[in-house]
């Protein structure tokens, strides 16, 4: 059985799920044309010192021919000995390592692969061996600089293909040190916004490294001398005497110009997809800082980078919105000057609707369709087999309509591969399809039996990957003869896999897929596996510990038995350091000794085959005594704020932090008020990274704003700082028109168009109101409207009942209106339906279960939204007792157009009625004819009670009560009774019929005193319901009991207790007087003789005798068994010994009985003496007994 385990995170599940339903191709075992399979990019640059390996793989069947164009023509590689075509393949290699010339073979190059069914054909690829000249030589001057001034080295790197990556180092091939001062530009320039004296130096050196020839090329050294203010004093005071005035002018500060770009404006052209770079790089003293805006909008967000100390813009994956203009500008504290870049970002062909392969049986339609965009917008063009589709072949069946082709009653012969070809200035996309006709019947991809394991609540994705022509119908049942699967809990995707949004543990189980088409049947299983979720249960938790201490951190799990979990420590997101001091246990991760590089985030992540969890806890080091204890507090408020170039949409806000005691500032919050819509309540506007102390905030017209700032360290937030002055924003038409856009109905000729109202700061100036439209959905009508004020309802009266409506609600204001607003469809009022369900049939599926069937109801007659059926069912009488009772009506719904149902909880051998209504959103509609079934008999309840009276020494009276739910008409009863001994054992069973009108029972010839155990129940045709169980003693002979007098209370009993005490008194004293003597005595002799375990030894340390059981404890030792007991503590009493009755315990306490019949109180007898079991004696505690035991 192949095993699948399907993952649980989001993006593995969408790389899962786009992977599985996505296009199918057709098994290579049956005809179909060629698919390009692999092929060179489109623009190839080949190592020159390299053989040339040009790709193009593709499949068919039959297998595919290869052919090749040069530079349009046919390209004859049987003609040129350097060239060779791979077996099996298209792929192309041009030997030069062995005296070829990479030059030779530049150009165009294009695969052709070609069967019986078609051609497909390869991009066009474009040939070009890398190139990485050397530098030309030029004589290079010393440069001198006066300090302060601006400079730039210029590099100027060969042209190479492609471009090199350009860095500066010395002679000690290390880097130059780069910094808001000194820069590299992206044309490898080096700049310098001032020169100080330390950029003396001679070995300024320029490289080139071309990447795919491995190489690296240098430029000659460049030689740069700063001249300082202070050198420059001391050669003029050399010259000059004392009276003299000399001395030149100190370093002047300079206002910033910009170095690159020149003017003030430039423009810049880039395509969509690739990376925008925009530089601004400036001179001045002090050293400029630069700063970024976009006019008119903002900078996108997650997309934007600045690099090179901001002096470089990067926005990565452009797109057509981020043209326009870009100002960069440089400051210092004498001034500022600025650049605007006009970016206008074009693009080459990308698809909308790439055509894909079309399978069609003979005499169906089809369409393949080639959409493209671009900027300018791409042309289409259609080949068929590489060949212009407007001299290709004639095809009756093919229609060319523009970006599409139409296919009607296709055949065999219209098998073929097209090509659809986007082109614009910028570029061009070639994509092969193909039109494959074939006839065969369903076939089933997937594996057998395979296995799919999910975690619970989770989604299941079984796959059902299928091909036949005409396309299969997939269907999907559980189990193999279960119902087929429908609903809102299942997703059925077009290429046959079943999606389980939430997969329970009732979801496990077997799944049988089957695809049919009019050329055949198929099925297949899969199976289902849902395990329980991996989880933390204790997680590891925040740490200050103080240096040189000892941490751990716990990280329990609990996880499906079935899966094997790894548990993995990350510190920082990295690896542990390779530290003997950190030890990783079973469930916890324990640090010795620790240092202040121990401090961070320690990560614990739980992984199985199916899921993955992680708990994450900071370590925070301190220092060891006696360093007093530092105090962490949240953060002092920010302050001093000052808002900056303001503009309609966009203002700059800059602050100074307060002191973050201790705890660094992790990010600082901005919140705005507007004083005009409400004055005093403060709203979320952004935040913004610790380290950042400026930020532009983005602005909504018509709304009076001011600001305030929040520092965040993890400690808490500081108190707000104090407002920022007001700043009002100009009026406008809004930006946005309500959401939340509905049309309901509330009565039957109405229609309820709601909205959402615009908040205050969203309604962009005075005046608010919104502008209603509706028309009749599919009717030729035009638009009507209203504008209303500033409400959230509109009421449309007149409107025929339940018919579809195009609604749209358009904000706008003293200024203007908003964007036009999307459509959605709403409804008039519903009304109840008109029309009960016809043709309702009941099934009888057995005596508690039924199937009810229905017609469906016209959906016009529906009059609204088609919400389910109820049923009303009742039970009208019981068959059995004809008795009718108070009539409780049960209501069943079944959502959706459903047109049956299962009536579960019916009574057994019962007439029931039901009827059915259709169920709308107004209510329900009239009911269908009262319909009659019957349930069948089932087994009766359990007899409503057994009483058992009247015990004699061989007689019980039985009485019972019928069974409250009969469930059909008892046919008799049954009743089993067995003896039950003293160790609870059960005798033979037997069995007894009695009538169905009879209520009790003598039962005669029972043994007296013993214990019975009845089992009683009733039966009808069906069978035999539940039993009710009694137990009962018969009583013992009187006579015997009579006989049986009190042992203790006869004279000959006390008389010969008083001699054996006398007895034994003489016998201590003689034992005594012994001993004193030294001698023996015969006690002593006979438990040196005997041993016997009953007797305790005499004590030799102080000359007392050992302890003898009593009469008492004796007879305590041997209680007769209560009822409930198992065996006597000396385990003698055999299972033969059970059946004694009390008749054969002669002597002993009177016996007496309750008045049920049981034996209470305890009794002694006498028995034959058995075999001991072991060491113990096993004879009864008669008086005798307990004189043998002092012998």
């Amino acid at each position: 059985m192949e095993k699948m385990s399907i993952p649980t995170s989001k993006t593995s599940l969408v790389l899962f799920l786009c992977q599985i339903i996505s296009a199918l191709d057709v098994p290579l075992d049956l005809s179909q044309p060629p698919t390009i399979t692999q092929q060179s990019p489109k623009d190839y640059i080949v190592d020159p010192r390299e053989n040339i390996v040009i790709q193009c793989e593709a499949k068919g069947k039959p297998p595919p021919s290869f052919s090749w164009t040069r530079n349009g023509t046919h390209f004859d590689i049987d003609k040129d000995a350097q060239v060779t075509m791979k077996p099996n393949s298209g792929t192309l290699v041009i030997n030069i390592m062995n005296g070829g010339k990479a030059e030779a073979y530049e150009g165009v190059y294009q695969c052709t692969a070609r069967n019986e069914r078609g051609a497909a054909i390869s991009n066009n690829i474009v040939i070009r061996p890398s190139r990485s000249p050397l530098w030309t030589k030029e004589k290079l001057e010393p440069n001198h600089v006066r300090e302060g001034d601006s400079l730039v080295l210029h590099c100027r790197p060969p042209v190479g293909l492609p471009p090199p990556i350009i860095f500066w180092m010395d002679n000690a091939f290390q880097r130059l040190p780069q910094s808001e001062r000194v820069s590299q530009g992206l044309n490898g320039d080096l700049y310098f916004s001032n020169v100080q004296p330390e950029d003396t130096r001679e070995d300024y050196i320029c490289y080139a490294r071309f990447n795919h020839t491995q190489t690296i090329q240098q430029k000659q050294p460049i030689s740069v001398k700063v001249f300082s203010m202070d050198s420059l004093n001391d050669t003029i005071a050399a010259n000059l005497s004392d009276t003299d005035i000399y001395g030149a002018k100190p370093v002047t500060e300079r206002q910033p110009v910009l170095l690159t770009p020149t003017g003030s404006t430039s423009t810049k052209v880039e395509l969509r997809g690739n990376v925008l770079l925009l530089e601004c790089i400036a001179a001045g003293l002090p050293t400029p800082v630069i700063r970024w805006i976009k006019e008119g909008g903002e900078l996108p967000a997650n997309r934007t980078f600045f690099e090179n100390f901001k002096k470089t813009l990067k926005i990565i994956d452009v797109s057509e919105a981020d043209s326009g203009n870009y100002k960069c500008i440089a400051r210092n504290t004498l001034g500022s000057v600025h650049h605007v870049i006009s970016v206008t970002v074009k693009a080459a062909p990308y698809w909308i609707t790439a055509p894909r392969n079309l399978v069609l049986s003979p005499g169906e339609d089809g369409t393949l369709i080639c959409r493209a965009n671009g900027n300018p917008k791409p042309s289409i063009s259609w080949l068929t087999n590489g060949v212009p589709i407007a001299i290709a072949p004639e095809d009756p069946s093919r229609k060319v309509d523009g970006d599409t082709i139409i296919f009607s009653h296709v055949q065999e012969r219209s098998s073929a591969v097209y090509q659809c070809n986007a082109s614009n200035e910028y570029g061009y996309l070639l994509a092969n399809a193909f039109v494959n006709v074939l006839a065969e019947p369903p076939r089933i991809l997937t594996p057998a039996n395979k296995l799919y394991q999910v975690i619970a609540d989770s989604p299941a994705l079984l796959d059902c990957a299928y091909f036949g022509s005409p396309k299969p119908e997939i269907e999907w049942f559980k189990g193999v003869k279960g119902s087929i699967l429908r609903g809102n809990e299942y997703i059925f995707h077009d290429n046959g896999t079943l999606e389980i949004p939430v997969a329970q543990k009732n979801s496990a189980g077997t799944y049988t897929c089957v695809a049919r088409n009019e050329l055949g049947k198929i099925q297949n299983e899969v199976q289902l596996e849902i395990k329980d979720p991996t989880m933390i249960i204790k997680q590891p938790e925040y740490k200050v510990i103080q240096r040189y201490g000892q941490v751990s951190f716990e990280c329990i799990i609990k996880h499906d038995s079935t899966l094997l979990p790894t548990v993995t420590w990350l510190k920082d997101n990295d690896e542990l350091p390779d530290d003997e001091r950190f030890l990783v246990g079973k469930d916890n991760l324990t640090i010795m000794n620790v240092t202040d590089k121990d401090d961070g985030t320690y990560t614990c992540i739980v992984n199985t085959t199916l899921d993955s969890v992680s708990a994450s806890a900071v370590l925070t080091v301190v220092a060891a005594p006696p360093t007093p204890a530092i105090i962490y507090a949240r953060p002092n408020p920010p302050f001093d704020l000052e808002l900056t170039g303001q503009l309609e949409r966009s203002i700059d806000l800059s602050w100074i932090p307060g002191d973050e005691n201790n705890s660094p500032i992790t990010n600082f919050v901005i919140e705005y008020e507007d004083a005009l819509h409400e004055p005093g309540v403060w709203h979320y506007q952004t935040e913004v990274p610790g380290t950042q102390t400026t930020v532009q905030l983005k602005l909504s017209p018509y709304v009076n704003y001011s600001f305030r700032v929040i520092a965040v360290n993890k400690i808490g937030r500081s108190q707000p700082s104090e407002p920022s002055e007001q700043y009002l924003t100009k009026s406008a038409s809004p930006d946005e028109n309500p959401a939340n856009v509905q049309g309901i109905g509330s009565e039957p000729d109405n229609l309820v168009i709601t909205w959402e109202p615009l908040k205050g700061f969203q309604s962009n100036g005075p005046g608010l109101q919104y502008k209603v439209s509706w028309r009749q959905k599919d009717v030729d009508d035009e638009w009507t409207s209203v504008i209303v004020a500033n409400v959230s309802k509109y009421i449309v009266s007149g409107t025929p009942t339940f018919v579809p409506y195009e609604v749209k609600v358009q904000a706008l204001n003293d200024l203007g209106y908003a964007p036009e607003p999307s459509e959605v469809i709403g409804h008039s009022g519903e009304d109840l339906p008109m029309v009960a369900p016809g043709n309702v049939q009941v099934h009888v599926i057995n005596s508690t279960l039924a199937k009810v069937h229905w017609d469906p109801v016209p959906l016009k007659t529906v009059r609204g939204h088609l919400q389910g059926y109820k049923v009303y069912y009742w039970k009208v009488q019981s068959l059995s007792r004809r008795s009718r009772r108070h009539i409780e009506k049960k209501i069943l719904t079944f959502r959706g157009n459903k047109t049956f149902g299962m009536l579960p909880g019916l009574e057994p051998y019962s007439s029931y009625k039901l009827n059915v209504r259709v169920v709308n959103g107004k209510g329900e509609g009239p009911a269908s004819p009262d319909k009659v079934f019957k349930t069948p008999e089932g087994v009766p309840s359990s007899p409503s009670f057994l009483k058992i009276t009247n015990p004699t020494l061989d007689s019980l009276t039985l009485e019972w009560g019928s069974p409250t739910h009969p469930n059909g008409v008892l046919t008799s009863y049954t009743l089993k009774f067995q003896p039950i001994n003293n160790t609870h054992e059960l005798g033979p069973l037997v069995e007894i019929r009695i009538p169905a009108n009879e209520s009790s029972l003598i039962l005669k010839n029972l043994n007296y005193s013993t214990r019975y155990k009845f089992y009683f129940n009733a039966q009808t045709s069906v069978g035999s319901g539940s039993q009710i169980t009694e137990e009962a003693v018969t009583i013992m002979d009187e006579a015997m009991a009579s006989r049986q007098v009190d042992i203790a209370t006869q004279g000959w009993f006390i008389g010969l207790m008083c001699a054996v005490a006398l007895l034994i008194l003489i016998l201590l004293i003689v034992c005594f007087i012994r001993r004193n003597k030294g001698g023996k005595y015969p006690v002593k002799e006979k438990e040196d003789a005997h041993a016997d375990p009953e007797i305790q030894p005499m004590k030799e340390d102080d000359g007392t005798f050992g302890e003898y059981r009593s009469l008492e404890s004796d007879a305590e030792d041997h209680k007769p068994l209560k009822k409930g007991s198992r065996t006597p503590s000396d385990r003698t009493v055999k299972k033969e010994d059970s059946d004694d009755s009390l008749v054969d315990y002669g002597e002993g306490v009177n016996g007496q009985f309750n008045e049920d019949g049981s034996f209470i109180g305890q009794y002694s007898g006498k028995k034959e003496k058995e075999p001991a079991e072991g060491n113990e004696s096993s004879e009864a505690p008669s008086p005798v007994n307990a004189m043998n035991s002092f012998v």
